[in-house]
Parts: C-alpha cells; sequence; structure tokens
C-alpha cells in the first residue's frame, strides 16, 4: 500500500491567495493599478453557492425541473472569491448606489473587465486545469 502522508491534511500545500490588476481605472495615490486580491472556497461554500442560484423552471412538459442560473452563480462566487476590496463595505456599496458584493461587482467593473475578472476566480478556484494537465503534471 502506497504512503498515505501526502494526503494527510497538513500535508497538503494550500491553494495561496492571488493579487491581480482587475482593471486600469483603479489608480493608487502614484498612479499606479491597485492589486486586488482572489481566495478560493472550500467545497462546502461552493455548494451553498450552488444551492443559493438553483430556481425552478417549466420542462415543457406541463412540470418543471431544477436548474443552476450560472451566470448568478458566477457572480455570488466571484464576490465570495474576493478578498480585497472589501465588497461588502457600506461605504463603497453606497458609492456606487448598490447593495450587495456581487452586484457591486457588476457595476464597479466595464463588461470585458467583468468576464476577465470571472476567468481568474474561475482558475484560483481550479477551474481552469483540466485532466489531461494534471495527468501531464503527474508524469514531470
Amino acid at each position: 500500500m502506497e504512503n498515505l502522508q501526502a494526503f494527510l491534511a497538513q500535508n497538503v500545500v494550500k491553494v495561496e491567495n492571488i493579487k491581480v490588476v482587475v482593471s486600469k481605472r483603479f489608480k493608487d495615490k502614484e498612479g499606479k493599478p491597485v492589486l486586488w486580491e482572489l481566495t478560493a472556497v472550500t467545497n462546502k461554500e461552493d455548494e451553498a453557492i450552488r444551492k443559493e442560484c438553483m430556481k425552478r423552471v417549466p420542462d415543457g412538459k406541463g412540470r418543471t425541473k431544477t436548474e443552476m442560473d450560472y451566470s448568478v452563480y458566477l457572480g455570488k462566487l466571484a464576490a465570495r472569491c474576493t478578498v480585497y476590496p472589501e465588497l461588502d463595505n457600506t461605504e463603497l456599496q453606497d458609492s456606487y448606489g448598490v447593495m450587495g458584493a456581487d452586484a457591486l461587482l457588476k457595476t464597479m467593473l466595464t463588461p470585458g473587465e467583468y468576464a476577465d475578472y470571472l476567468t481568474k476566480v474561475q482558475e484560483v478556484n481550479g477551474f481552469d486545469t483540466s485532466y489531461e494537465d494534471l495527468v501531464e503534471d503527474a508524469k514531470n
């Protein structure tokens, strides 16, 4: 039997937060773009977000089925993964005239910036790695 030490919680490499420039429009005092900080969520947090985004829709046969609203899910996931800026800050939300972290993100960013940000959020959570990439990494 293989050594299980690599799988013990204390031996697993933790997913580190990343810092990225989301937009060149947000500048510090020196005029440099401000870095945003992102973190990964746990599977438990991800399941809770997914559950929030479920809705009942007609199936065309007189019944309903449950579907996830993927765009709402990505917005909520992005808001939860954002460490900095603090999207739950009342002053920040008030300055944009919105309530809620996910609504704030959509208001702060242009459509292109938002799409790029969602890609980064998916990357930090490991959704960018294919099975083939994992196999290749294991070979090296």
